[in-house]
């Protein structure tokens, strides 16, 4: 279960707020009217080389297409969302 704190609490208490999330590793949710807008968590590193638009090769031919992507779907929506 995810640690919840009034937006109130976060502000007056951020760096012993950034302090247990950097220790224990867990998140926190701060909310504005009991409602979840922001969640701490803590910062991991990204390889060097590592590159988001290379793509996986453990996903290669994964992709499933239902229909051509290069031919027309709109015969595929119903009329109401065309």
């Amino acid at each position: 279960m995810k640690n919840r704190v009034n937006i109130y609490e976060a502000k007056t208490h951020l760096s012993e707020l950034i302090k247990k999330v950097q220790e224990t590793g867990e998140p926190y949710t701060i909310c504005k009217n009991n409602k979840p807008v922001v969640d701490i968590v803590a910062h991991k590193d990204v390889a060097k080389d590592f590159d988001p638009l290379k793509q996986d090769p453990k996903l290669k031919g994964s992709a499933v297409y239902l229909c051509d992507p290069l031919e027309s779907t709109e015969d595929l929506w119903p009329e109401e969302y065309r």
